[in-house]
C-alpha cells in the first residue's frame, strides 16, 4: 500500500442505534467527543437515528401502499390515448 494516503484518524468506532440501542463496531474517521466501553476497550461514540436494524425496509415492517387502485382511476381517467 502508499504510505500517507490514508487519513490519520482512521479507526474503530462505535455506532449505536438509539431506537433499538443495537451497538455495532467498524472503522471510520468520523469524529466524535463521546466514548463508550465494550468488552474492556474504550472506542468512540456515534449516536445514529436509524439503522439498518431498526428501518422498517429492512426488518420487514414497511407498510405497502396499494397503488393498484391509483393505476386503474389514471387509466378510466386518461384512458388509451396512443389511439388515433
Amino acid at each position: 500500500m502508499k504510505k500517507d494516503i490514508h487519513p490519520s484518524n482512521y479507526r474503530e468506532v462505535a455506532f449505536k442505534d438509539m431506537s433499538n440501542e443495537e451497538v455495532f463496531i467498524t472503522r471510520s474517521t468520523v469524529a466524535s467527543r463521546e466514548t463508550i466501553e465494550i468488552d474492556g476497550k474504550t472506542y468512540p461514540l456515534v449516536k445514529l437515528e436509524i439503522t439498518s436494524s431498526s428501518h422498517p425496509f429492512f426488518t420487514g415492517k414497511q407498510k405497502l401502499v396499494d397503488t393498484a387502485g391509483r393505476v386503474d382511476k389514471f387509466r378510466s381517467r386518461y384512458g388509451n390515448r396512443t389511439k388515433k
